[in-house]
């Protein structure tokens, strides 16, 4: 087929782009030369009598191509080649580098056995069909469709990729693409992969071929203290699972074999307002769905302490009420009386030491609300119970040494005071830091 036929007869140049033919001087010019050909078509006239030529590769080339006028279905005008060796010419020779990508890739395949041809046809409908520069038959029905982009392509029309790439993927053909072009390489049309720009003796090879961009490894985490990336919605930890894209470098043939045995598959990738199209495992692409879908990534169960959850945050009821007296009016809005004079309890966690439990560890069920510390009686005098220290008491036993080992926790836990993770124990084996229970235990003098 041609845009651009010459009539011999008429010594004039048609142009079947434009609605006039390029001649706007002679009206209704497409129907007067439509008919002509159906009847000269009726009539048996060969088309070489007809006087219509091609007009653009095959009249440069010094070619003489003749041909007869169709009107399809849609409307749509067309001058077809009567040899189908005329219309081949208006096609681009393959380059080398291009040959021998499509030579590797039926080597690869044939390799592990899965069936591979070049240049093959798949009919779409009665009098249409779908060209691929090289077809692989895969596991299961899969037929994965090459094709190989090194020259300009365009980004819109009805050749462009991304409508070859939707007529192909609606005939059951999972298209793949792959270029040689960084700039193909960032573009979302299809799912592209790229190699670098090597001559086609390198490419012919049975070396290792690597592709370095289009497949990628999903990393799920959680968005924590202890995440390694950004949180990609907001400035802190949001406690979320996000999924981070990495890059991967992935030998040719092994993605031409993987793809073929689903192994390897193109996925969607949704991230703000851009969809990014690349290629990962199988395993990845199921994660994703059910990311995606809402359901856990992995059975998950509730951390033994607070290293699983954000700063700050965390799942269990408060099993402490702080001492200050901040905390208490903000607590409690009815004025307490205070109580009888006497040494004051160091603050405890509701219920603690209950069936011989460690101090500092966390209760199994939901506890009551904080309530106010109970007063300490002073015990009766000459008796043997040992008495709580006090505020005045300064001994050494007294003061915490936050330089011996037994103060310190190899696991990160919240600060009993302000919730900040912190690797110290006070003296009685709760996380604190040295700072927070110096300043805001009442019951602790600086040391």
């Amino acid at each position: 087929m041609a845009n651009i036929v010459w009539h011999e007869k008429w010594g004039i140049e048609l142009n079947l782009t434009r609605d006039d033919l390029g001649h706007e001087s002679i009206p209704n010019l497409w129907e007067l030369l439509y008919q002509s050909d159906r009847i000269d078509a009726l009539r048996n006239v060969p088309v070489a009598s007809r006087g219509l030529q091609c007009g653009g590769v095959c009249r440069q080339a010094g070619v003489i191509a003749w041909m007869y006028l169709r009107l399809k279905s849609n409307g749509r005008r067309e001058a077809v080649h009567e040899r189908s060796e005329d219309e081949q010419r208006h096609h681009a020779s393959l380059s080398d580098e291009h040959k021998a990508y499509q030579e590797r890739i039926v080597r690869a395949a044939d390799s592990v056995g899965y069936p591979a041809d070049s240049e093959v046809r798949t009919a779409v409908g009665p009098r249409s069909w779908v060209q691929t520069d090289t077809l692989v038959q895969g596991e299961n029905g899969i037929r994965i469709g090459w094709e190989i982009q090194l020259s300009s392509a365009g980004a819109e029309g009805p050749r462009s990729v991304k409508a070859r790439a939707s007529r192909a993927a609606k005939s059951g053909i999972t298209p793949a693409w792959h270029t040689d072009r960084s700039d193909y390489a960032s573009r979302t049309d299809t799912h592209w992969t790229r190699s670098d720009n090597l001559p086609a003796a390198v490419i012919a090879k049975s070396g290792d071929l690597r592709v370095v961009s289009g497949f990628r490894v999903l990393d799920f985490w959680r968005c924590d203290i202890r995440a390694l990336y950004r949180c990609p919605d907001t400035s802190s930890r949001c406690g979320k699972r996000h999924i981070t894209p990495k890059p991967r470098d992935v030998f040719f043939d092994d993605l031409v074999r993987q793809t073929a045995a689903g192994l390897i598959v193109p996925i969607e990738h949704r991230t703000g307002t851009r969809t990014h199209q690349f290629w990962v495992t199988d395993a990845d692409r199921d994660r994703l769905e059910d990311h995606n879908s809402g359901r856990p990534d992995a059975p998950q169960q509730g951390p033994e302490d607070e290293r699983g959850l954000p700063v700050r945050a965390s799942y269990r009821a408060p099993t402490c009420r702080p001492t200050s007296a901040a905390s208490d009016a903000a607590v409690t809005p009815v004025a307490v009386p205070p109580p009888p004079a006497g040494p004051e309890v160091p603050n405890q966690r509701v219920g603690e030491g209950a069936a011989g439990r460690r101090p500092g560890t966390w209760p199994s069920e939901p506890v009551p609300s904080p309530v106010a510390p109970r007063p300490v009686e002073q015990a009766p005098a000459g008796s043997n119970v040992p008495r709580q220290p006090g505020p005045g008491d300064r001994t050494e036993d007294r003061l915490l040494d936050w330089g011996s080992s037994s103060h310190w926790s190899s696991e990160a836990r919240p600060c009993r005071y302000c919730a900040r993770a912190t690797n110290l124990l006070d003296e009685g084996g709760v996380p604190a830091h040295k700072t927070c229970a110096e300043t805001q235990h009442p019951a602790r003098p600086r040391p």
